[in-house]
C-alpha cells in the first residue's frame, strides 16, 4: 500500500504547529473539514529520553487518525530511536526541515539542516530502513527553483514516500514573510514521482482550489489560516465565540496545556480584542489561570457580537468605522503587511528618531515614550510574567555573580553586544535604527536588505530549463 492511500488520499490538510496543533485542537479541525492532521514538532533527543514528554506528545485517540508525527534533529540515531518508539501510534513519520526560527538554528535543525546534503540523506535513509512506517519530510524551498528540484530529488532518493513544500524560504518570516511561491511548489510537483503537499498563502477554500488546479499537487495545507479560521476547509466562516466554545468543550474531553488554550483565543479573538472597548476582556483572557476564566471570556464576547451577528442590535459606535470585509466577530484570516509595506515603515521610524531636536519637541520625548509603553505592557502582563519581572528587577542580596546592567533597563548586558544592552533593548534598537548584533546574533538590517533583494524585479531567462529526470 502506497503512503498515500495508507492516509486516505487527503486533500486538506493541517500543518503542524508548536504548542498549537494538539489533540483537541485536531479534533476542532477534522469536524470542519480537515481529513489529515500532525502533531506539533517534538524534539527527538527529549522525547527518547523523558517518558512523560513522550507521554503527553503521544496523546491520541482513534478519532485522530490519519495522523503524522513530526520530529526535529541532527542525529540519525537518535531520530531512529524516536521514531521506532511512536511508529506504533501513527500512519506515517515526518521530519521537519522547514523551522525558520532561531531556536532551530542554535539547535541545527529545521531549515537550518537544508544545506547539509549529505546529513540530510543518511537522516532520511536511517529512518525510512529502520521503521515500518513512511518517512516524510516538510522543506521550504530555495530562491532558486532548479535548486529547490534538486533539493527534492534527493529526498525522494533517500527514502522519503511524501514532501510537503512550503514556497517560502528560511529568511521568509515575520514582518518580512511575503507571499509563498507556488511556482517553486509546481517545479517540485513536476519533477518528483511521490505525493507532494503544497503549504503557503492558503487563507480561504478558494485559495484550496486554486492552489490545487496551479500547483497540481495532491493536498494543501495550512497553519495561519487555520489558527484563524479552524473551518476555513467548510468554506464558511462561522463566529468566533461559537467556534471558541466548540473548542473549549473539546479540552474539556482531552485536557492541555492552559498556555496553548489561550494562544488559540487569541487567534480566534484577535479582530474583536483589538478594539478599545474589549481591553477589560483581553486582560482577562491574558491573566485568567483556568478554563472557567475562558469560557467567562467566551460568553462575555458571545452576549456583546451575537444580537449584532444576529440583527437584533444595530452596529454602532465604534464599528461604524470598521474597513474590514468581515465584521471583528466572524473568523477571518490574518492579513500580513507586505515586507516592502514594513521596510517603508521602519525606515520612515528610523527618519522620524532623526529628526532635529525643535521637531521633536513637538511630540512626547523618548523617555516619556518608553515609560508609558513600559507601564502599558505591565498592565496587560499575566501574574507569572510580572512576578518573573519584578524577581528581575530585584536586587538579590544573596547572589554572588554581578552583572553590568544594560544601559536602557535593569537587566544583565549581553556580554557580547556591541551596544551594550540586554538581548529586548538591543533587538528594540537594531529595529529601529536598521543595525545589526552579531552578538545577540540579531541581523535586522542583513534580513531587510535580502528582503530588498528578493522584491526586486527579476527578469528571467525565457531559455532556462528546470531540471527534470
Amino acid at each position: 500500500m502506497s503512503v498515500w492511500e495508507r492516509l486516505g488520499s487527503p486533500r486538506y490538510v493541517v500543518a503542524p504547529m508548536v504548542d498549537a496543533s494538539e489533540l483537541a485542537w485536531r479534533m476542532l479541525c477534522r469536524r470542519h473539514g480537515a481529513q489529515l492532521c500532525y502533531t506539533p514538532m517534538l524534539h527527538s533527543s527529549v522525547f527518547v529520553k523523558h517518558p512523560r514528554y513522550r507521554e503527553v506528545s503521544l496523546a491520541s485517540c482513534p478519532e485522530d487518525r490519519p495522523l503524522i508525527i513530526q520530529f526535529c534533529g541532527n542525529d540519525p540515531a537518535v531520530m531512529l530511536e524516536a521514531a521506532k518508539l511512536a511508529e506504533a501510534h501513527c500512519d506515517a513519520i515526518d521530519i521537519n526541515l522547514g523551522c525558520p526560527q532561531a531556536i532551530a538554528k542554535r539547535g541545527r535543525y529545521g531549515a537550518f539542516l537544508q544545506d547539509d546534503w549529505e546529513l540530510l540523506s543518511k537522516i532520511v535513509q536511517t529512518l525510512s530502513q529502520g521503521v515500518s512506517v513512511p518517512i516524510t519530510c516538510k522543506v521550504r524551498v530555495f530562491d532558486s527553483v532548479e535548486k529547490s528540484v534538486l533539493y527534492a530529488q534527493m529526498l525522494e532518493t533517500a527514502g522519503c514516500k511524501m514532501l510537503t513544500v512550503h514556497g517560502r524560504t528560511r529568511e521568509q518570516k515575520g514582518p518580512l514573510t511575503g507571499l509563498a511561491s507556488w511556482a517553486h511548489i509546481k517545479a517540485v510537483r513536476d519533477n518528483v514521482r511521490i505525493p507532494v503537499i503544497a503549504n503557503g498563502n492558503i487563507q480561504c477554500l478558494a485559495d484550496v482550489e486554486r492552489c490545487l488546479l496551479e500547483v497540481g499537487c495532491e493536498a494543501v495545507m495550512t497553519a495561519e489560516g487555520n489558527l484563524h479560521n479552524p473551518c476555513l476547509f467548510e468554506g464558511c466562516s462561522p463566529p468566533v465565540y461559537e467556534v471558541a466554545q466548540e473548542y473549549l468543550e473539546l479540552v474539556e474531553s482531552y485536557p492541555c496545556p492552559t498556555s496553548y488554550v489561550r494562544g488559540h483565543l487569541f487567534k480566534l479573538f484577535h479582530e474583536c480584542l483589538s478594539l478599545p472597548s474589549n481591553s477589560d476582556l483581553r486582560n482577562q483572557l491574558a491573566k485568567g489561570p483556568s478554563i472557567s476564566d475562558f469560557k467567562a471570556v467566551v460568553e462575555r464576547l458571545r452576549a456583546i457580537y451575537e444580537p449584532i451577528h444576529e440583527g437584533r442590535q444595530l452596529w454602532t459606535h465604534e464599528y461604524t468605522s470598521y474597513d474590514m470585509e468581515l465584521p471583528p466577530w466572524i473568523c477571518k484570516p490574518r492579513v500580513r503587511m507586505a515586507p516592502e509595506e514594513h521596510i517603508k515603515k521602519m525606515e520612515a521610524v528610523v527618519s522620524a528618531e532623526a529628526a532635529p531636536v525643535d521637531e521633536k519637541e513637538n511630540n512626547m520625548t523618548t523617555a516619556v515614550k518608553r515609560a508609558k509603553r513600559e507601564s502599558s505592557s505591565e498592565a496587560n502582563m499575566s501574574k507569572k510574567k510580572l512576578k518573573k519581572l519584578q524577581k528581575r528587577q530585584s536586587e538579590n542580596p544573596h547572589c554572588r555573580k554581578v552583572f553590568e546592567k544594560c544601559c536602557q533597563c535593569p537587566n544583565p548586558v549581553g556580554l557580547k553586544c556591541e551596544f551594550s544592552m540586554c538581548k529586548a533593548c538591543c533587538k528594540t534598537k537594531c529595529y529601529l535604527e536598521n543595525w545589526d548584533c552579531p552578538g545577540h546574533r540579531i541581523l535586522t538590517r542583513t534580513r531587510r536588505e535580502r528582503a530588498r533583494t528578493r522584491a526586486a524585479p527579476q527578469n528571467p531567462d525565457p531559455q532556462s530549463q528546470l531540471i527534470c529526470r
